[in-house]
């Protein structure tokens, strides 16, 4: 694929030339120009490509109302990419903890627990939930952590009931993006 900028022959082309080349022009005005693709009708494609053209389709239905998202119109200005563009990337996209700091909680109510989430796009929410690993994994509490002011990233949960700090009580922190897809991170106290 070539990328041709500012020539005086292809400037502003589009489509497609003699049944070989396709011009197609970007959103910065460079023109592009390919070999034309071609496809065998007879091709069968296997489980995990029709799974990826699944997808593929899905990402495209949530692009197609996304792309109109401010949050997908800033991330997309100044690049080649749209906000279409963008929200396609993003629905592929999973957002990731890289950190439970428990350095202010010692078990008791109303203390902090920090969790840095981020996406590559944005990060909505983080939940956060600590179980007892008993064998049966019983929940003593979750709930939604709050965005920092100060730093994007970060993320508070205040902890609202009594956990004893025994090996084995496990905090799960999930993080959520705009198209819903969910990431995490336990952390398992020693």
């Amino acid at each position: 694929m070539a990328k041709v900028r500012n020539n005086i022959v292809t400037k502003g082309l589009s489509g497609l030339l003699g049944d070989q080349i396709v011009f197609r022009n970007d959103k910065t005005g460079r023109t592009i120009v390919a070999m034309r693709p071609t496809f065998n009708g007879e091709r069968v494609f296997n489980a995990a490509q029709l799974a990826h053209q699944d997808a593929f389709r899905q990402a495209i239905v949530f692009a197609k109302t996304a792309k109109n998202n401010p949050v997908y119109m800033t991330k997309a200005e100044g690049t080649v990419k749209s906000a279409y563009n963008v929200a396609v990337e993003d629905w592929f996209g999973q957002p990731v903890v890289l950190d439970i700091d428990i350095s202010g909680w010692t078990g008791q109510i109303g203390q902090t627990i920090n969790v840095k989430a981020q996406d590559n796009v944005k990060v909505t929410s983080v939940q956060m939930m600590i179980r007892e690993n008993n064998g049966s994994a019983t929940t003593l509490e979750q709930g939604e952590a709050v965005q920092s002011e100060i730093n994007g990233l970060m993320w508070a949960y205040t902890t609202t009931t009594l956990v004893p700090m025994t090996p084995g009580t496990r905090l799960d922190a999930s993080a959520r993006d705009l198209p819903g897809n969910i990431g995490g991170s336990p952390l398992e106290l020693n």
